[in-house]
Formats: structure tokens, C-alpha cells, sequence
């Protein structure tokens, strides 16, 4: 868990100052795999995640919305088959604000009891049908 991930979202108003490009050098290295895209001229953070199946991401998809309610804040999120892409941005602001870095740090601990099970599934797969 990084220090982004401990935090909470504070309510964003409008007219809340956007991260300066300093301020988003300083955040990102903490996100893995995450880019800034840049749409109509408002930049957002976006991921794409990766499932063997859509059923697995569909329920990434629930997980992520589970948690952007939980925190008020909430992303764009495509749900294909196989994966799924997470853009986070404040719509306040019409920018990036500290409250998509945290949610973006959020959003990466969802996989990792996903990434757990599959290691020990295809453990599981190797030993055998039969074995459990």
C-alpha cells in the first residue's frame, strides 16, 4: 500500500485549484501502469486492466463502482470482454485533482486479491483435476 492509497477524497468544489504539472510529476510515479490522457482538453488518468474472461471484469467493473461510491468520487469506466479501462478525473474542475491519484491508487488494490486468487487457480490447474 502506498501513502496515496491511506487516504480519503475530500469534497472538491468548483473552482478548487487543479494539480500543477509539479504536483502531478510528484503523484505519479506512485500509480503503476497509469497514463494522463488528455480528452477535449481535460486531462484524465486512465488504466487499463486486463481479465481472462468477461465475467471477470464485469466484476472489477462492480468493485470499482462499489468503491467510487464509497468515496463520492467516480470514474469512467468501459467494461469490455477481457478488460477493463478506469479514467479518473475531477468534473468540477474540468482537471486532475489529489482526489484521482488517491482513487487511482484505490482502484490498483482491487486487483491484487484478483491477481492472488489466479496464481493459486492455475496452481491449483496444474496439480490436476483431481487433486481438489
Amino acid at each position: 500500500m502506498n501513502e496515496l492509497t491511506s487516504k480519503k477524497c475530500e469534497v472538491c468544489q468548483v473552482g478548487a485549484p487543479m494539480l500543477s504539472q509539479e504536483g502531478i510529476d510528484e503523484l505519479m510515479p506512485q500509480l503503476k501502469d497509469w497514463i494522463i490522457i488528455e480528452t477535449d482538453g481535460v486531462r484524465h488518468l486512465s488504466r487499463t486492466f486486463r481479465f481472462s474472461d468477461f465475467k471477470e471484469a464485469l466484476s472489477f467493473t462492480n468493485k470499482v463502482g462499489a468503491l467510487a461510491e464509497q468515496e463520492g468520487h467516480h470514474p469512467s469506466i468501459t467494461t469490455e470482454w477481457g478488460q477493463v479501462t478506469v479514467c479518473w478525473w475531477t468534473r468540477k474542475i474540468k482537471g486532475l485533482h489529489l482526489n484521482d491519484f488517491i482513487m487511482a491508487s484505490k482502484t490498483d488494490t482491487l486487483t491484487q486479491s484478483a491477481n492472488e486468487r489466479n496464481v493459486f487457480k492455475k496452481y491449483r490447474q496444474g496439480l490436476g483435476t483431481n487433486f481438489w
